[in-house]
Formats: structure tokens, sequence, C-alpha cells
């Protein structure tokens, strides 16, 4: 019998689990897509997957299914997230959500602005100025628990704010500039069939199969429509009632959370990070895709984010919670800048098509992948110096 070091079994366990199987799935795509194996990995991503229904089909390879189907999965919880964050979590007075909220928008306006600046002059590239805005909630949080008991609870609760309001503005994003080819006709179904979940909602209808079994509708409509498709899975979320202390909300958001941590995001990590490195050269690294994806990353997200916290903190808008230091913030803007699945999710669809070109998608996930790494390793730093016990001398 092997018995594991009980350093090793601490990374396994609850939220830092989530970051070590991302990384671990990042790892094998990566040797998988470098090795004489890659054109099985290739083929697995390629799969043809159809869904037919008379005259109605679905056809797409596994890769799409991934990031149009799982996904959508992923982004209803976090609409049940944002929903219950909001009814009865951190962001339910406005004393708590103010600094998160600042620290949010800063840290998915300067990063956008650094990719601009290194790609504003190139049409194709300034199709990416969003992957830099948004931070991985898990994988933020999953560093951060390896610091164990040292953290204080605030700094943990402040980290899940900001990244709320962070998904938000991406769900935004994505809804706002990211669809395609509109279709009127499948806009009204979507809409007739959301109509009917608002009508559900206000009823108080608390059958959450009902809800899924139209949300599976709306996200087919939503699909069809040329809005992407995870959109259909936030509003979903966001429209299960959560009253008088719904105990089905509760358990449905809670049962997402092991399919989505332990299987969806490690495929998803899987399918989308699979960099071929045979065709990369050094130019790669130094092109402006990746330096601007990167820098927005590492230096944009923790500048935004520390400089939003500070100028709502001066200008007596909201305060640091009790028990959180600037160094302690300084550490998690550094954390914000982990884009990772949420980057990457961005990018498939920036650099899906853009115009009638459809370019080489290696800068950007090296870009991703720089970025994050940088993040999550001088953020962990960081925290771990700021929060080390204290001697009898100091």
């Amino acid at each position: 019998m092997v018995v594991l070091p009980q350093s090793l079994l601490t990374l396994f366990k609850g939220e830092s689990a989530v970051g070590v199987l991302l990384i671990i799935a990042t790892i094998l795509a990566m040797l998988l897509s470098n090795s004489p194996f890659a054109q099985i990995y290739q083929n697995f991503l390629d799969i043809p997957v159809v869904v037919s229904i008379h005259q109605f089909t679905i056809a797409k390879p596994l890769l799409l299914w991934v990031n149009d189907g799982l996904m959508a999965i992923f982004f209803f919880m976090v609409g049940m997230e944002i929903k219950r964050e909001v009814l009865e979590g951190s962001l339910s007075h406005v004393s708590k959500i103010v600094v998160p909220a600042f620290a949010a928008i800063g840290g998915m306006v300067v990063p956008a602005l650094v990719y601009v600046a290194f790609n504003w002059d190139d049409p194709i590239g300034m199709q990416g100025w969003a992957i830099p805005m948004a931070t991985d909630i898990a994988f933020a949080l999953g560093i951060l628990s390896l610091l164990g008991k040292r953290v204080p609870a605030e700094l943990k609760i402040f980290l899940l704010a900001l990244a709320i309001i962070d998904d938000l503005g991406a769900i935004i994003v994505i809804a706002l500039f990211f669809g395609h080819g509109l279709s009127t006709s499948a806009l009204i179904v979507s809409g007739c069939f959301i109509a009917i979940l608002l009508y559900m909602n206000w009823r108080g209808t608390t059958n959450n199969t009902a809800y899924i079994l139209v949300g599976i509708i709306v996200w087919a409509a939503v699909l069809k429509s040329g809005v992407h498709a995870t959109i259909a899975g936030v509003i979903v979320g966001l429209l299960i009632p959560l009253r008088n202390n719904n105990k089905s909300f509760h358990e449905l958001e809670e049962s997402l959370h092991g399919p989505v941590n332990y299987v969806i995001l490690p495929l998803f990590a899987f399918v989308n990070t699979g960099v071929n490195f045979s065709g990369v050269s050094a130019k790669d690294f130094v092109d402006n895709v990746t330096v601007g994806i990167m820098l927005g990353l590492f230096l944009g997200k923790q500048v935004g984010i520390f400089a939003f916290s500070l100028l709502a903190i001066v200008l007596k808008l909201g305060k640091l919670p009790d028990g959180l230091t600037y160094g302690h913030l300084y550490g998690v803007s550094i954390l914000g800048g982990i884009g990772f699945t949420m980057s990457l999710f961005i990018g498939s669809l920036a650099f899906e098509c853009a115009g009638d070109v459809c370019i080489n998608m290696t800068d950007e996930r090296i870009g991703i992948l720089a970025g994050s790494l940088f993040s999550g390793v001088m953020g962990y730093l960081v925290l771990k110096w700021q929060t080390k016990p204290k001697t009898l001398n100091s």
C-alpha cells in the first residue's frame, strides 16, 4: 500500500483539489499534443456528436460540445451563485459590495487597456481585447486555500465577491460582443421560453426539474440564435427562485459543484490547452497578442484591482473588511490575474473567427498560461509572506 505524504494529500482536499486537477489536465493535454499521440488527441477533439429531433439538429465536434454545452452547466452554476450571493451572501449589503465592485471594474478595465495598447493597430489581434479581463475563481480560491488557516476568512470572502462581480462582467461582455449571425426566429423562441421561466418564478414554482427542462429548450434556442449558448445557463440559474429559504435551490447548487469542479472544468482545460509547440518559434512568445494577454493578466489585473480598491477606500465609499491589510489586498490583486479557464473560454470565442480569417490559437493560449502561471506563483508568495506566523521578536 502506497502512503502519500501529508502535504500531497492536502493538495487533493477541498478547493485546492480543483486547481490541482486543472494543472494535471493542462499538462496532460500539452504532453499529448506534443507527442506521437498528437493526432489521436486531435481526433478526440474532432469526434462528431449529433443530436437530432425531427428537423432540429445540432451537429458539433466534441470540442464545441464541451465549450458550448458543458460550459453552459458551469455558467448555470455561476448564475445560481450570483443570485445567492446577492440575496443572502457577501453581495447582500451595499457596504460589502463597494470595494470588491470597484476592484472588479478595475480588474476588467485596466487589463483590457493593457492588451489594447499592444494590439490597437491590429484588427485581428484586437478581437482578443476581453481575454485578460477574466478571473478563474476556482483556481484563485485553490491557490488561496494552500495557505490554510493563516488566511483570514474575510480575504476569501473578498476574493469571492470580486470574482463573482468579475464573472458577471465577463457574462455581459460575452453576451454583447461575441454573438454572430443572429437568428430572429431562434431569439423569439428563446424569449418565449425565458418568459415561461419568469412566469414559473413569479408563481413560486420550486420544482427544479421543470426549470431544467425548460432551460434545455432555452439553451438550444440560444445556441441556434447566434448568441453564445452559455448565456442561457446564466439566465436559467438566475431565474430559479430563492425565496423563503428554498432548500431545493441550495441542494441543486451544491449538487453541481462536484460535476462542474471535478469533471467539466478539468475536461474543458484538457480540450482547450493542447498547445502544439512544433510550429512555435521564439517570435510567438513576443507576439503582441501573447504579450498583451500575459501582461494584461499579470500586471493589468493587479494594478487595476489594487488601484480601484484604493480609490473606493480613499473616496470613503467603502473600507477594507476588518482583519485585512493592504498587503492582503495586493496579494489577492495578483491572484486575480489567474484567468485560465475563463480566459481560455473567452479566447475560444474571440479567435474562433475574426471576420473571414481564422487565426492560429497558439498565441492566445501561451499568453493565458504564462500570465496565469506568473499571477498564481507571485500571488501565493506575496500572501505567504503577508500571512507568515509572527515570531516572538517581531
